[in-house]
């Protein structure tokens, strides 16, 4: 089996109270759910090369939402639509190469697409990254089957996938 991971960067590091080792995290999501591919969705900022190139260091795709140079915010372009249309497209255009789809985030505004393409029988699971601030669109079994449902912050996984300062490695 060959899985798909998207990764809605602000979803995830906004409500994660630790930082994440991105070695650790892409071996835990190609053993524990057979991802071959795991695309990160994020905006671009010059200043953060250096976590760029950790990202792709540890094997995952980045997708750079454009944002227009005329907008003063620091906050990321809305990566939600890129996201959702690279979902569809991949499912579209390379659906005989991968089985399902694994979405990391905690964000409701996906959840018309993970009706759907539950439908189509491609998606997996959905990977928030806590309870505490996961969609109540997510949350609750009447709104979706908690078999698509997981947490990051759970013990077993933070142990997993957790930055330890004692890596050889530099911070993220």
């Amino acid at each position: 089996m060959s899985n798909y991971t998207f990764i809605d960067w602000q979803n995830l590091h906004q409500w994660l109270q630790w930082k994440i080792d991105y070695a650790k995290f892409r071996i835990y999501l190609r053993d524990k759910y057979q991802v071959s591919k795991a695309y990160y969705f994020l905006g671009f900022k010059e200043r953060e090369n250096a976590l760029y190139e950790n990202l792709q260091d540890a094997g995952f795709i980045l997708i750079f939402n454009q944002k227009p140079e005329h907008l003063k915010s620091e906050k990321k372009g809305n990566v939600d639509v890129n996201l959702t249309f690279n979902v569809m497209k991949k499912i579209l255009e390379e659906k005989n190469i991968f089985e399902k789809v694994i979405l990391v985030s905690w964000d409701g505004d996906y959840k018309v697409w993970v009706d759907y393409v539950i439908e189509l029988n491609k998606f997996e699971k959905i990977l928030a990254p806590n309870l505490k601030f996961a969609s109540s669109l997510y949350k609750h079994q009447k709104h979706l089957d908690p078999k698509y449902f997981a947490f990051l912050d759970n013990e077993w996984t933070r142990n997993k996938i957790e930055y330890r300062s004692n890596n050889s490695k530099k911070a993220p």
